[in-house]
């Protein structure tokens, strides 16, 4: 299968060259608190993380893609498919646009292509999406990849030690994008 694409968005494997993105979004305040990668992470603490996204299938815990530009492979950011719920239909969907790079709809364009790739998986009919509900601009993108706001899950989940509400965002099987 070749990678998933759209509008100008490539989901491909990670390299080790995407570290200098992995850096990047380990100085944000918030992505660091949501995920395995260490917060201001040295280069090795990239690189290690890098190695992480690309064993997520190996795992079984789902697909991990950088995203980059589809014109140079330059990596924007990091989208991954979790599938631990596989058996029941349904899989998350996450994502991080490196801060430089944010406003562009990369994030939207992302989850889009992603979408394509979810739908080539035969017992997947469902792809989840929480967030916060301060995140107005993710809650954009999931609004633009064609997702639909479910509700609000209160006290769902903690991150960085505290309870947090999510927004609950879909997107059912093979609907168009």
């Amino acid at each position: 299968m070749d990678d998933p694409r759209h509008s100008g968005v490539l989901l491909r494997r990670f390299r080790d060259a995407d570290a200098g993105m992995a850096v990047e979004l380990s100085r944000d305040s918030y992505v660091p608190t949501t995920g395995t990668l260490p917060a201001h992470a040295s280069h090795e603490e990239a690189l290690a993380w890098v190695e992480r996204q690309r064993q997520r299938h190996c795992e079984g815990t789902g697909f991990s893609f950088a995203i980059a530009d589809a014109g140079t492979s330059r990596c924007l950011g990091q989208i991954g498919l979790w599938t631990r719920e596989l058996n029941s239909g349904r899989a998350q969907a996450g994502y991080a646009v490196i801060p430089r790079e944010r406003g562009r709809r990369i994030a939207a364009r992302a989850l889009q292509a992603l979408l394509h790739f979810a739908w080539t998986i035969p017992e997947l009919h469902r792809v989840e999406l929480y967030i916060e509900p301060w995140n107005t601009a993710s809650v954009r993108s999931a609004d633009h990849a064609g997702f639909q706001r479910e509700g609000l899950l209160r006290s769902h989940q903690e991150i960085a030690g505290v309870r947090r509400d999510m927004l609950l965002y879909a997107a059912i099987g093979n609907r168009p994008v």
